[in-house]
This record gives C-alpha cells, sequence and structure tokens, in this order.
C-alpha cells in the first residue's frame, strides 16, 4: 500500500498555558481541528502517483522537513502568526503555504535527521543530514538548501556503501550511520571517508545481524544508545565504546523505528508489518512492559510514532487512516482520530 500523498499538520493543543516555559495542555476530549494542509506541491504531471514517505519538526520547532517518493526533500517553515494570511484548511484544497526549500537527492532517501541543537536563526546550527541509496552521507544547509559536505564509507573493494540509517549523537558531534551489521561513527567536523567501525554481529549466541535500520540516543545522559534491526532485534549499547549490553527479542518484522522516553528508563520499538510498539523498561530489559497497537499488519512502510513534551503520551498512525494517542504511564489507549483515508506515516510531536 502507498502511502497517503497528503500531509496534514492538525492541532490537538487547546487553552494553552500562557505562563513562560511552560508546555501546552493537549485536550482529548475533544477531536483536533486541521490547520494546515498541503498535496499540490507534492503532486506534478510527471509523477501523478507521489507520496510522502516521512516528516520531522526541526529542534526548535520553526519548520518541517519531508521526505517522498520523487527523492525530495521539502522545508515548510511556519508562518509569522501575527501577518500570515492562511487558507481555511478545513474548507480548502489548496495548499496552506509553499515549501520554503526544495532539494532534490539522486536516489530514493533512506534517512533523514535535524542537527539537535539546530536554529534558524543560526546558519550554523541549521543543518541536517540524509542517507540515500548508492550515495555518501550528505549534511544539507537548511538556510539556503546547498549541500555543506558529505560523509563516506568505502567496502573492501572501494565503493561506497549507503547507509540505512542515520542520528546525530546527543552532543552534536558526530554521525552514527547504520549499515549491514555494523555501525560506522563519523567526526562531524572531518568530512570524507574518516569514520570508526563497530561491528554489530559478535557471534551466533550474541549480537545483531542484519540490517541496522533505526538509531535512538537516550535522553538522559546516561551514554546509551539503541539499534534496531531489519534482523527483528534491537540492542542497547554504550556510546562511548559501542560495548553492547543487551539485546531485546519480540518484535514481529523488521525494527523500523527506535526512540526512548523523556526519562530514558523506558524504550519503544515498532517493526514493519508488526501492528505493536513495544514498550521496554532499559533498567529491567527482561519482557515487554506492554504494546500499543496500530494498524500496520501488512506494508513495509516506515510508520514513525513520537512523544509528545510532557512524555506522557505517544502517538501513531497507521493504516487506517486513524491517529491513535496512548497514555505511557499505563499503556492505554485513551484517544484516535480519523486524519486520512490512507496511511499516515508520522505522527511527529
Amino acid at each position: 500500500m502507498e502511502a497517503e500523498e497528503e500531509l496534514q499538520v492538525a492541532s490537538p493543543i487547546q487553552n494553552c498555558v500562557s505562563t513562560d516555559y511552560s508546555l501546552p495542555r493537549l485536550r482529548f476530549d475533544v477531536p483536533p481541528h486541521r490547520t494546515y494542509h498541503f498535496r499540490n506541491q507534492f503532486i506534478t504531471p510527471s509523477n501523478p502517483n507521489n507520496f510522502l514517505k516521512a516528516v520531522k519538526w526541526s529542534p526548535d520547532g520553526s519548520c518541517f522537513l519531508t521526505t517522498s517518493d520523487d527523492n525530495t526533500l521539502r522545508i515548510f517553515t511556519l508562518p509569522d502568526s501575527e501577518t500570515a494570511t492562511l487558507l481555511d484548511a478545513s474548507q480548502s484544497d489548496d495548499d496552506s503555504f509553499a515549501a520554503s526549500l526544495v532539494m532534490s537527492e539522486g536516489e530514493p532517501i533512506h534517512d533523514f535527521c535535524w542537527y539537535p541543537y539546530m536554529s534558524a536563526s543560526d546558519p550554523v546550527t541549521n543543518v541536517f543530514a540524509t542517507t540515500t541509496r548508492d550515495h555518501p552521507i550528505h549534511l544539507w544547509d537548511a538556510t539556503s538548501g546547498q549541500l555543506r559536505c558529505t560523509y563516506r564509507a568505502y567496502d573492501n573493494m572501494d565503493e561506497i556503501t549507503t547507509a540505512f540509517s542515520v542520528a546525530f549523537n546527543p552532543a552534536g558531534t558526530k554521525i552514527f550511520a547504520g549499515y549491514n551489521k555494523c555501525i560506522r561513527m563519523f567526526d562531524l567536523h572531518r568530512p570524507g571517508r574518516d569514520f570508526e567501525l563497530y561491528s554489530t554481529a559478535k557471534d551466533k549466541k550474541e549480537g545483531q545481524t542484519g540490517i541496522i535500520s533505526a538509531i535512538a540516543f537516550s535522553p538522559s545522559h546516561t551514554g546509551m544508545l539503541a539499534l534496531g534491526s531489519y534482523s527483528q532485534t534491537t540492542g542497547i549499547y554504550r556510546e562511548d565504546n559501542m560495548e553492547l549490553l543487551y539485546v531485546l527479542h519480540g518484535q514481529e518484522g523488521g525494527i523500523t523505528h527506535v526512540q526512548f522516553s523523556r526519562d530514558g528508563n523506558y524504550l519503544y520499538t515498532g517493526g514493519r508489518k508488526d501492528p505493536y510498539i513495544l514498550c521496554w523498561d532499559v533498567r529491567k530489559a527482561v519482557d515487554c512492559v506492554f504494546k500499543l497497537y496500530r494498524s500496520s499488519e501488512s506494508t513495509n512502510q516506515r510508520i514513525l510514532f513520537d512523544i509528545d513534551p510532557s512524555g506522557q503520551h505517544l502517538g501513531t498512525g497507521g493504516q487506517d487512516g486513524l491517529v491513535h494517542i496512548y497514555n505511557l504511564q499505563t499503556g492505554q489507549w485513551v484517544s484516535g482520530f480519523q486524519a486520512a483515508l490512507g496511511l499516515i506515516i508520522a505522527t511527529p510531536a
């Protein structure tokens, strides 16, 4: 099934508290209203079947970045609420506003990520990384749309090998990239072909085989990171020396997304052709704490989920066009709404 080709930004935020630095209060007793709508920019006469693959908010919340089947990256910068004249997204089929930047890659985009300290007001930090089939890792300038530099990995035949996942470490000094049965670490300030290589396949009884398809770092400064593999396993490692701490088993499909809770005590994993997001207590790592359902039994599409800033709720889409909200303290379903007619590939908080 192809992903839904419309991009919709829905807002469940109601009655936000006005105190400085306070988090918005989310209400789930009323359905969210559609704030923005984007479709026409993704559909062209030359590519009428183009569809979205992923969307991620920037760390400073000023814009969001999308990838689509036409191998194109688009940045949508939120308009100034005081001066912008927006269309009524609930009534119009026109796009709410145009992408501020459009960048093309030569091949399908496997993964992308924002620099963790990105700020649109600081051009030095306003960057993101992408990994594309048969290409090196690219570092893009999100101010100008220009390619800043590349990070290249080579195989034993001295040919470029492709990363399938990419992430910045919490300090923002290194790029971690996932390959087949290994991780390569690049120094952000040293573009080129210099990297550290760590194998994830130790032997038949331990380690991770397969393609490393997802990477996440613990936000609690514990120095841990999680690696998801298409071999249906998730490994927990130490960041400083890539020592394998333990391996989690239980996902029915290849891992496509891993994410730590805000306090770093729990890890959430999701896989392709797997209807459940699994919650793990990384302090125990023995059994799955609970499972969160979503409709994704028959798609290989990477379906992203996200946790709200308070760390209390997780949102996920699915094949049925529904967005589900779960309480992470209890694992119970809280709310849901119909956001699209087809597959929802991301619910970024």
